[in-house]
């Protein structure tokens, strides 16, 4: 049987030195998990087999162009708006957008919030199914390695796909859907909330990129929302973010020449152009919905 094949990318890592603050490269570290070393998983096999970088993946990049001393934690969801989640949908959202942000204070060596954050998902974890997939063991695993940014990488891994994996055993598409939505869309929201717009820069270049990855998720939102209003619902959001990115236009691709100015390469097909005004608005849809998602009357 054919499967499609869904990539989401993330958009964190699309963001160079220029646009983060900090300007400090993070400096390599060895730091080794006393109870597991082993590297971080693959993204896992789906019912549409498609990848996701794991949270670890997504939010190393902007640690190493923008230096560890960014310890900004003021776009991150506060914790304290958990308990205003009632709903399956709005658990399943911030269960992915928790989980990002988890991820965030792990890889920035945020030590008291990684806890605070992780105490977060393994509350809303219990409620939507995967209660089997994140052990209280993997608190102290956590403590024991709070000072070690790659070893929590690892652990905040384990913890993404092995929940993914829960959901998946258990038959909860429509759960699964709504997880993967709201992480994709946490790390976008914070990657705008660190860039800012320059012309012509990788930046901007690699944000319109996620306009490919957004017709993928959508794809992905499809299977589910004819049996799930929620997904549907969701579904219509990302319908939205995706007509502004649809505003980015095109032109043809530049040549490129190589370090030895002996050879040219052609990169054929279209490059995607944004302008600052394209770029405004895609950023205030993506705070739009993510904050409608997160925020609570």
């Amino acid at each position: 049987m054919n499967k499609s094949t869904l990539l989401f990318l993330s958009a964190i890592t699309a963001f160079s030195l220029s646009s983060c603050g900090g300007g400090e490269k993070a400096e390599d570290t060895e730091s080794v998990d006393s109870t597991k070393t082993e590297e971080p998983k693959a993204g896992p096999a789906s019912e549409t087999f498609f990848q996701v970088p794991s949270p670890g993946e997504m939010l190393t990049f902007i640690k190493m162009v923008g230096g560890k001393n960014n310890k900004n934690i003021s776009f991150l969801n506060a914790t304290s708006n958990q308990k205003n989640y009632t709903d399956a949908k709005l658990k399943a959202l911030n269960f992915g957008i928790y989980s990002c942000d988890l991820s965030y204070c792990s890889i920035f060596e945020i030590g008291s919030e990684s806890l605070k954050y992780f105490k977060t998902v393994k509350v809303m974890g219990d409620q939507i199914g995967v209660a089997t997939a994140i052990k209280p063991e993997v608190l102290k695993r956590l403590e024991s390695n709070i000072s070690s940014p790659d070893s929590l990488a690892v652990i905040t891994d384990d913890v993404y796909f092995s929940s993914f994996e829960a959901l998946e055993d258990s038959k909860q598409g429509p759960t699964l859907a709504l997880v993967v939505a709201g992480g994709w869309l946490e790390s976008i929201y914070i990657a705008v909330n660190l860039a800012k717009y320059e012309a012509n820069s990788p930046v901007i270049e690699r944000l319109a990129d996620q306009k490919y990855t957004l017709e993928n998720l959508i794809e992905f939102l499809k299977k589910h929302e004819t049996s799930d209003a929620n997904v549907a619902a969701v579904k219509t959001d990302f319908d939205g973010l995706l007509a502004e990115f649809n505003k980015i236009g095109e032109q043809d691709a530049k040549q490129v020449k190589s370090k030895d100015a002996k050879a040219t390469t052609l990169t054929g097909g279209k490059q995607l152009v944004i302008t600052e005004e394209v770029y405004k608005a895609i950023n205030e849809k993506i705070k739009s919905i993510r904050n409608s998602y997160t925020l609570t009357k």
